[in-house]
Formats: structure tokens, C-alpha cells, sequence
């Protein structure tokens, strides 16, 4: 890896679709813990999310020639592991179950651990799990990404390769549906309820 000590992630792009190791291991550095991080909210599974951060990194390999320069790189990484996840929903059509609280799945999940957590917000944090997981994957996708990985609209919809209108309808409806569960106190099944206003 040549030129500036702390390249850009476009920079580095550039530098592995040229051959560079240095540029892949450092991207893998960067940016691992945010392609792992989607794929284990999506799935729900740290196997299945091991599996495919490790093939988002060999494509990333394969595509970093296409790779278009002014695009951010954590929407066109998160873009790749959307289609790996999907793949392997498809591929599967069972995933494994939500993890356990405390467990470490359940810990890699965790935004922020706080040692002192009590149950309750342990028992809050699983339910809020269950009604993301039980989103139609439009939805959960747009949730993800705009409420947990924080990305902008506009990031969120190159990611998903869609309008960034679609990806606000998708987060309203998704935000609504969330809401509408929690409150229910069902957090497992989110379909048919109606649509209700998000509450942060």
C-alpha cells in the first residue's frame, strides 16, 4: 500500500482492484465489524453471518474493478452482504433461532453492554429483537440500516438499490409495525397489524 498512511476506503478499493494486500487487509480491518454486524441482524445467526462477511471480503476481491469512485464504500460493502444474506435465507429457508439473552450472539447484537443491565432491559432488548426479526426483510432492511447502522437515506437506498422515497416508506412502515408489536406485547409476529405512529 503506497501514498497516504490513512487512505480512504475508496482509496483502498482502488488499491485492491490493482492487486494490493496491504489495501484488502486494511479494508478488511476497517470494515468487517460493520458487514458482520448487518448480516448478524438480518439472519439472526452468527454462523451465517461469519459466512458471509467471509464472502463479502472474496467478492469485494472479484468486484473492487467495478467498484464506482464517488460511491461511499460502507453502503456498497453492506449492498454485497444484503445479497450473500438474502442467498442464504433462500438457499436455507429455515435460519436459526434468535440467540439467547447473554449469550454471545446476543452480545454482538448489543450496540453498547452495560455489565449492570437489568432483566427487564435484557427482557425489553429480546422482545425488540423478536419483532425486528419478524419484519418482512424490506422492512427489517430498512431498519437496520437507517436505525442501527445509521446510515442516511440516501446511503441506505444505494445499499438496497432502490429510491430513497422507498427507503422511507419502508422505515415508517417498519418503525410502525415495530411500535404497534412492542405495545402489543407480541413481539413475534408483525404481519397485518396496522400501521400506528413510531415511538423513540
Amino acid at each position: 500500500m503506497t501514498g497516504s498512511e490513512h487512505p480512504s476506503d475508496e482509496a483502498l478499493i482502488v488499491a485492491i482492484a490493482s492487486g494490493d494486500r496491504e489495501a484488502y487487509a486494511e479494508l478488511y480491518r476497517r470494515r468487517h465489524r460493520d458487514v458482520f454486524r448487518f448480516a448478524l441482524h438480518m439472519s439472526a445467526s452468527r454462523s451465517v453471518a461469519d459466512d458471509v462477511t467471509q464472502d463479502v471480503f472474496v467478492a469485494v476481491i472479484r468486484a473492487a474493478g467495478g467498484f464506482t469512485r464517488g460511491r461511499a464504500v460502507v453502503p456498497w460493502l453492506l449492498g454485497i452482504a444484503r445479497n450473500h444474506v438474502r442467498r442464504r435465507a433462500d438457499r436455507d429457508r429455515g435460519l436459526e433461532p434468535l440467540p439467547r439473552p447473554g449469550s454471545p450472539d446476543e452480545r454482538a447484537l448489543a450496540v453498547d453492554v452495560d455489565p449492570d443491565d437489568t432483566i427487564a432491559r435484557a427482557q425489553r432488548l429480546d422482545a425488540l429483537r423478536r419483532a425486528l426479526r419478524a419484519l418482512p426483510a424490506a422492512y427489517r432492511e430498512a431498519v437496520v440500516l437507517c436505525d442501527l447502522h445509521e446510515l442516511s437515506y440516501a446511503d441506505a437506498a444505494a445499499t438496497l438499490g432502490c429510491a430513497v422515497g422507498t427507503v422511507r416508506s419502508r422505515l415508517h412502515r417498519g418503525r410502525a409495525l415495530l411500535a404497534a408489536r412492542l405495545r402489543s406485547g407480541r413481539a413475534d409476529d408483525v404481519k397485518g397489524l396496522p400501521v400506528t405512529r413510531w415511538v423513540v
